[in-house]
């Protein structure tokens, strides 16, 4: 992780972790979670608001203004919005998506969730999803959601990381790594 995406993380795992505490505490843990999927679809579907929380040039009253506006616009939770109205008044909207990255594994944390992040050559159907989830869960013990990409240079195959377990069955990582047993040899 650079420095300057580290300095995000802990600034955005500060805020992360109060906003969570304020949920729970009030028992609303199942709006938290709705508001982080809805704020994280706005974030990436925004130019305009990554601009906001991105850009030095919008003064502390100016994304305080919008980022209340924004929060009045979704019906967002309370402890949420206070935590971004903070955040605009202390000029840390920058680390927004730290912070949904964090309220997600804090809320997945007490569900008893964990994510495993898959990454395969061709879209996995619902079945092989399903099917690769069930395995999972059996492995884990917990539930597991998938967070799945499509890499077509993998050739073939996927990859999937939980936690700190990586299992590689492309084709891609079995062809370098005869490469590698060839350039061994000769």
């Amino acid at each position: 992780m650079s420095e300057p995406a580290s300095i995000s993380a802990a600034i955005a795992g500060r805020y992360a972790t109060a906003i969570f505490e304020l949920a729970r505490d009030a028992k609303g843990l199942t709006a938290l979670e709705a508001d982080v999927t809805a704020l994280r679809e706005a974030l990436t579907g925004s130019a305009d608001l990554r601009d906001l929380i991105g850009s030095p040039i919008y003064t502390r009253d100016q994304q305080g203004h919008a980022i209340a506006a924004l929060a009045k616009k979704m019906g967002l939770s309370t402890p949420l919005a206070n935590g971004l109205a903070l955040m605009a008044v202390k000029r840390r909207l920058f680390a927004l998506p730290h912070l949904l990255a964090g309220l997600a594994a804090r809320i997945a944390e007490e569900k008893g969730e964990v994510t495993a992040t898959v990454t395969s050559a061709t879209a996995l159907t619902a079945a092989q999803a399903d099917k690769l989830a069930k395995t999972l869960k059996a492995q884990t013990g917990q539930t597991v959601k998938l967070a799945m990409s499509v890499d077509e240079k993998l050739i073939g195959g996927m990859i999937v990381k939980l936690g700190s377990k990586m299992i590689d069955t492309s084709i891609a990582a079995k062809l370098a790594s005869l490469q590698n047993a060839m350039k061994e040899v000769g």
